[in-house]
């Protein structure tokens, strides 16, 4: 008798990173450690957020194309009390896109926020509307997806190779209107109630099931 391979259970989640600030290890990613409200970058740092399905943060994909501060934010000049953070919005490819669901183009965005504010504070400052669950786990960037938060699901092969740009991966497009989005006071409120942690957002859900 065969035995049909057993499906990876997986969760279909927004995971947040850090670009390694290395100057030998340009455009090379880690996953952040805390969430993107205790995060606080400091100007010229890079972010990004990569929506796809994975287990864990062991096996969770990054964002794809080029990360260069200076090529993000180059029509974004500096100001007083002002600090720029360079943010990679990748939404996933096909496989990882919920049913009914075309994940948007992978981008990337300037923020210029406050020298205080969060790695929350500037995804919201470029990728309105966001969107977050009872729990605090952020469930939607730029409204996408429209519905579903982590959601559990079975998989037997890996999304990524359903991906027709994994073999050239091409820089994210830059996002022009880089000064659209809410004031940072209004991100301040939101700020209380943002996603502690995508990963232990994720854990959280695993340990209630």
């Amino acid at each position: 008798m065969t035995v049909a391979p057993a499906q990876a259970a997986g969760y279909r989640y927004w995971s947040f990173w850090e670009q390694d600030g290395s100057k030998n290890t340009k455009n090379t990613w880690t996953y952040a450690t805390a969430g993107p409200s205790q995060s606080k970058p400091d100007d010229g740092d890079v972010q990004g957020f990569r929506f796809a399905v994975s287990a864990d943060s062991k096996d969770a994909k990054q964002p794809r194309g080029a990360a260069d501060f200076d090529a993000v934010c180059e029509d974004t000049p500096a100001k007083d009390g002002k600090k720029r953070i360079a943010l990679v919005i990748d939404s996933g490819t096909a496989a990882d896109a919920p049913s009914g669901e075309t994940p948007p183009k992978p981008r990337s965005a300037c923020a210029q926020v406050a020298e205080g504010a969060t790695s929350a504070d500037a995804l919201a400052a470029v990728a309105k509307p966001l969107r977050y669950d009872s729990s605090a786990m952020l469930c939607a960037i730029s409204g996408y997806p429209k519905s579903g938060c982590g959601d559990q699901v079975s998989s037997s092969k890996d999304p990524e190779s359903n991906d027709p740009d994994k073999a050239s991966e091409k820089p994210a497009a830059k996002d022009s209107g880089s000064d659209s989005g809410p004031s940072v006071g209004l991100i301040a409120g939101v700020a209380v109630v943002v996603v502690l942690g995508i990963a232990a957002g994720v854990q959280a859900r695993r340990r209630r099931r």
